[in-house]
């Protein structure tokens, strides 16, 4: 079975075959920045992954799924994932698969085909993957986006900042209170969100609001400290916030995900 521990070493490239499938039990992880020669599908049954890319930030909460096209510099890095599975496609079927990276929903169907493909046999033969391959394939290209990335402005204003965004303790305060800690003005401030990430800061806070919480929900956190640890006025305000962006709340995000 391709089943892995999280200390050995493994690198899809130096297989082949139409899909390799991976499973693996992680904690705390970080792959580092790298990339794949095959396009690569991924998603944990428990806990919550964070993957990085070049300007963009993206957070995957269990039961969702990444495509990361081949050729894409990424890091992953997980919070307490159970069960995680990756999928690695070759190269032969790129004409089929989507070019551009996404976060969807897993329906019920393509759970049961990645579970099966990820513990598929290393050297299974492509004539006994081809019909799940291609159903999965028809699956993915329907798929929808579901958006849960943030984008990262690059200005060096903002450097200092942004340093420590991938950490628990990372804020992302009111446009007054950034305006005083990287010492511009607000309207520049707007400016500079406008011009590199598409939206005004207002925009970008309170989407990276909705992404830590999904973080820190997936590590357990009680639903008062997430509302309190995200400025939230109160808990009322952040269930409804949660409801607003999600379709769920945060008591169901939890019960959802727990093993």
């Amino acid at each position: 079975m391709a089943y892995i521990k999280m200390e050995d070493q493994f690198c899809a490239d130096n297989y082949d075959g139409l899909v390799i499938g991976l499973a693996a039990d992680l904690a705390e992880h970080d792959s580092g920045y790298h990339t794949h020669n095959k396009d690569q599908l991924l998603f944990s049954h428990h806990g919550c992954m964070v993957i990085s890319l070049d300007g963009v930030k993206c957070v995957l909460p269990p039961m969702r799924a990444a495509w990361i096209p081949a050729g894409i510099e990424h890091k992953a890095q997980t919070s307490n994932v159970t069960q995680y599975r990756s999928l690695y496609f070759d190269q032969s079927l790129q004409s089929q698969l989507p070019r551009e990276l996404k976060i969807f929903d897993i329906n019920p169907l393509m759970s049961a085909l990645m579970e099966r493909m990820s513990f598929w046999e290393l050297d299974k033969p492509n004539n006994e993957q081809v019909n799940s391959v291609n159903l999965l394939i028809e699956e993915l290209n329907l798929a929808q986006d579901s958006h849960l990335n943030l984008p990262i402005p690059a200005d060096p204003r903002l450097a200092s900042w942004l340093a420590g965004i991938d950490d628990e303790e990372f804020i992302a305060p009111t446009l007054a209170e950034l305006s005083l800690q990287v010492g511009a003005s607000a309207k520049t401030i707007t400016r500079i969100f406008n011009k590199e990430v598409g939206m005004p800061y207002q925009n970008w806070r309170q989407q990276w609001r909705l992404l830590a919480a999904i973080e820190l929900l997936a590590k357990r956190w009680r639903v008062s400290t997430v509302a309190h640890h995200l400025a939230f006025s109160s808990d009322s305000a952040f269930i409804s916030f949660f409801r607003e962006k999600t379709g769920y709340t945060p008591a169901h995000f939890i019960r959802e995900n727990k093993e």
